[in-house]
This record gives structure tokens, sequence and C-alpha cells, in this order.
């Protein structure tokens, strides 16, 4: 039976007025709040998990208890097997470097460091010869096609470019894990879509276990083995995308769906219903 990558048992985060510097505290101005709620979770090996939500739903806080960017309040976070809350700092460290890589929705470069640099980052963190981390950066940017740009500035590249780089960047140490933030919600429709296609792509080839969060159920149901959707801090339904669509657990997921072409999961009977339910609206 394959066992999970990383798991999570009993989950809550609480901010309180103990934590001055909680964007919730502040934009709430309560004494706190609960923004995960008993969260439970299982993700495996080489899938590709995306969580979905509305804004405020906790999902970004959920993929940063993952590496403990935010610890959680109380509960389990597991990689491999072993609990983040025994690791020392320098272990986790070392775990965020080598085995969980990040792209955030900001690119996050280094503006006085050219492409190549922007890529070899980790590498150069790790200790890596200069020549050494250089061609595993040029190797990256090669299968993220931007090889012809390795002595640019991030200043001389398209947003979708500079995505590119972060991409490159986070996936040059061979993480066993990547963690994307909304990482294609500020590119432009159709290098959006591009930036699916490339993701896609790299997993075909690499097999690795990305977590993905996105507010968009399209962006979600192209990328997503699994979805797990988030509403006020629970994990309302997880499942393949036919689970969701077919059998929604609640009205608030079903709502997720709405205006988005789900034909190709869905099953006869419920394609017939949504059919007759959308003619009727237009009538």
């Amino acid at each position: 039976m394959l066992e999970p990558i990383i798991e999570l048992r009993a989950i809550n985060k609480n901010y309180s007025r103990k934590e001055k510097g909680s964007l919730f505290f502040r934009a709430k101005q309560q004494p706190s709040v609960n923004a995960l709620n008993n969260i439970n979770l299982q993700i495996y090996p080489g899938e590709i998990f995306v969580i979905v939500g509305l804004s405020g739903s906790g999902k970004s806080t959920l993929l940063r208890t993952l590496n403990f960017l935010i610890p959680p309040t109380d509960g389990s976070v597991l990689f491999d097997g072993q609990e983040l809350a025994s690791l020392s700092s320098a272990q986790m460290i070392t775990l965020r470097r080598q085995k969980m890589g990040m792209v955030f929705q900001s690119f996050a470069l280094f503006d006085e460091r050219t492409v190549l640099d922007n890529v070899a980052f980790g590498l150069e963190v790790a200790g890596v010869s200069r020549a050494a981390r250089h061609q595993k950066a040029q190797d990256m940017l090669e299968q993220v096609g931007l090889g012809q740009v390795a002595n640019h500035y991030p200043h001389q590249l398209s947003g979708g470019m500079q995505q590119r780089v972060g991409l490159a960047r986070a996936l040059v140490v061979n993480p066993s894990v990547l963690l994307m933030d909304e990482a294609f919600s500020a590119l432009d429709p159709i290098i959006r879509r591009e930036m699916q296609s490339l993701l896609l792509t790299l997993q075909a080839q690499q097999r690795r276990t990305i977590v993905f969060v996105t507010h968009d159920m399209e962006e979600a149901l192209r990328l997503g083995t699994r979805i797990a959707i988030m509403e006020q801090g629970n994990l309302v339904q997880v499942g393949q995308p036919e689970t969701l669509i077919n059998t929604p657990a609640t009205p608030y997921v079903r709502h997720f769906f709405s205006g988005v072409d789900t034909s190709r999961w869905q099953l006869a009977e419920n394609y017939a219903e949504s059919y007759a339910d959308t003619s009727a609206t237009r009538r």
C-alpha cells in the first residue's frame, strides 16, 4: 500500500493577540481567529494535489503548515513519516532547502542576479561549486524553455518568463515536494495556460509530489490528481475531480463548479440534469 509523503493529523491554527504580525488579527481586529480547524489529510507521492478556496478560506495557511513556515497551534505534520515538530532549526532549514521547494505568486527573484544565478541560488546555499551549479541551472533553464536568457536580468523578462525562472529555481535542487501558492494567478490567461502546460509536461517527466493552491476551479481541474476544497478554515471535501463534480458534499462545493465546463468528468445522468438546469435558466 502506498504510504503518504505528507500527512496532517488534527491540525488547528489559531491566530491570537500574541501573534502581533498576524494578517488575520490585523484584518479582523478580533481577539483570535481560527484559520484551520481540525484538518486531517494525506498527500501521496507523485500526485498533483490542488487546494481550492475563496480568499480567507485558509488554503495558503494550510500550504504553509506543510513546511512549517506557519507552525500549527496543535496537531501533527508528518513528512515521510517524521513529525516536523521534532526537527531542530537546522534540520528544518535543510528540509526546506533540499526536500520542499516553493513557488510563490510574487516571483521573488533577485534583481541584481542574472537569471542563471537566480536559478542556481539554492545550489549555491547548499555549497555546490560554481561550475556545477551553473551547469545544473543551465540544464533546468533549458527544460523550462529559457536557456537563451541565462545571462539576462529579471527586469528584462516578461511576467511569464520570470515565473518560469522561479519554477526552475525551485526544481533545480530536485525536491521531493513542490509547494505552489497561487503561482500562476498574476499571469495573463494565455501565459497562465502555457505555464499549466509546462507544469504538466515537467510532471510527466519527473513525477514529483506537487501541492498547488488556487482559487480557480478550471485550473484545479486541469492540474489536479485530487482536489481539496476549503471553506472558512475547514476542509469541506477531498477527492478526484469526477468525485467532487458528481457527488459534491455541500452546496458550497457544488457552487465552485458554476460556469465551469465539467462535461469531461460528469456521469451521463448528472450531465443531463446539469444541461436541463442551464437551459431552464436561459429561458
